[in-house]
């Protein structure tokens, strides 16, 4: 690297009027990467010999070096400085994306988000498979390394901590309603209400079985407000019912219906109708959770009960682009099929 180039390119700016201390710099570092005066993986100058070359206050060349930290050109490493990340100068944010995981989903929320964003704008998708320790550690590695961060989070007192480390102006919580505090913003869904309300209007043909049985996976992702939702509409409306955290092949109860919160249990479920040759809405119900294309064309349509997440992708996108407050609840829609 070329120090002394990259000293004059910020030097030369000075002599345009119009242009801040600020734009000095950034414009003088980005401009040097341009000419290849300093290339990926080289160290910048000091923040105590800029101060000392160029003249400017340490808060102006710290703010500058940020800026370009937040765009992902700069980053920084404890106690070694600041070094070029990417030659990308056209970019003008790097978002941390961090999500469940990469399912069905996720892969719909994700492709919309993307192709909504800015293209000078970078993504990096990191995925915690709904384990604490896990998001504990991502949110460890990209602490302060990026401009912006869309998050789905987990229910955690320490999960929370973490995230209130991130400014409220560089946060989107997605998904689940879970926020540091009440300042973050957010496009997430409600489960207790929706879950309770979508059943209800399913009452007339719920009736028609035995009892309601909840599929779910224990200790998974499975959203907790969904399970207080569905006790509520079997208490309030006398439906026989349970909740069951496991699933046996092969044990599939004629004239049961069931919501199932698993697409794993939904795919065994449907298995082993095929093989007892039960007819699906005639001898057993079944209530999806999280559309998707497949749930539309499967056995001829499973009815289902799910918020719009492609919905969710473009609101996240328009967020980021802007970097605007937004603060909302997506509504949960049942999509009737044959399947109940």
């Amino acid at each position: 690297m070329d120090q002394d180039k990259l000293i004059r390119n910020i030097l030369e700016l000075k002599e345009i009027p119009t242009m801040s201390k600020h734009e000095h710099l950034v414009n003088g570092i980005m401009n040097s990467i341009e000419e290849g005066v300093i290339q990926k993986g080289d160290q910048l100058p000091s923040i105590n010999k800029m101060v000392d070359t160029i003249g400017y206050a340490r808060k102006t060349i710290v703010k500058a070096y940020e800026e370009l930290k937040e765009r992902g050109i700069v980053e920084s490493k404890n106690f070694k400085g600041y070094f070029i990340s990417s030659d990308k100068t056209d970019q003008v944010l790097k978002v941390a994306l961090v999500l469940y995981a990469f399912g069905t989903i996720q892969e719909n929320f994700y492709n919309v988000f993307k192709s909504h964003t800015n293209p000078n704008i970078e993504i990096e998708v990191f995925f915690h498979h709904n384990s604490v320790s896990a998001l504990e550690e991502i949110l460890d590695r990209i602490d302060r390394k990026y401009g912006f961060y869309v998050i789905a989070p987990i229910e955690d007192s320490k999960i929370k901590t973490l995230l209130q480390k991130i400014p409220p102006s560089k946060l989107l919580i997605v998904d689940r309603y879970y926020l540091p505090t009440e300042e973050y913003s957010h496009i997430t869904q409600e489960f207790d209400k929706s879950t309770y309300d979508n059943l209800k209007e399913l009452l007339p043909s719920i009736r028609e079985y035995k009892e309601l049985i909840l599929l779910y996976i224990k200790n998974s992702a499975a959203p907790l407000d969904a399970i207080r939702g569905f006790k509520r509409f079997l208490k309030d409306f006398n439906i026989p019912g349970r909740l069951q955290g496991t699933y046996e092949d092969g044990v599939v109860e004629k004239g049961s219906a069931y919501y199932v919160l698993s697409d794993d249990f939904l795919w065994r479920l449907l298995r082993d109708c095929r093989n007892q040759k039960l007819t699906i809405a005639k001898d057993i119900g079944i209530i999806g959770h999280n559309d998707n294309l497949i749930k539309e064309l499967i056995s001829g349509g499973i009815t289902t009960i799910s918020t719009d997440f492609e919905m969710m992708g473009k609101l996240a996108a328009d967020c980021v682009n802007n970097q605007n407050k937004v603060q909302i609840h997506l509504p949960t829609y049942l999509k009737k099929r044959i399947s109940i």
